[in-house]
């Protein structure tokens, strides 16, 4: 039973390997050529004027909910897509119920005012 898992850390371990290799060869073989300008922290290619650890405002994070939800709608589309000649017409009611329940929480969601921005 565990010799079907030795493929598997054999993998693991020269992933990790290889992978150390080569990190180690850039700090090595790489120009460390530091100055104050490179080291300075930047924003947007000017000086950070507030504090990095500010509070973000909730709607970024409604939006943010909103869009892993409808990109999970996608993936969920592709696969149903593929097999869609195999399950026939129950698929398709099951994927049209699927995207109404998805419809009417963005209809919802719009008419509450979350993907509002001021």
């Amino acid at each position: 039973m565990l010799g079907n898992y030795l493929p598997i850390l054999i993998f693991i371990f020269v992933t990790l390997a290889m992978g150390s290799v080569f990190i180690i060869l850039g700090k090595i073989l790489g120009p460390s050529r530091p100055d104050a300008e490179k080291n300075s922290p930047y924003e947007c290619g000017f000086e950070a004027f507030e504090d990095s650890r500010m509070k973000f405002d909730v709607r970024y994070y409604l939006v943010a909910i909103l869009f892993i939800i409808f990109d999970l709608e996608i993936a969920f589309m592709f696969p149903w897509a593929i097999v869609l000649d195999q399950i026939g017409t129950f698929g398709l009611l099951a994927m049209a119920l699927f995207l109404g329940v998805l419809v009417i929480g963005f209809i919802f969601e719009w008419k509450r005012g979350a993907l509002e921005w001021e």
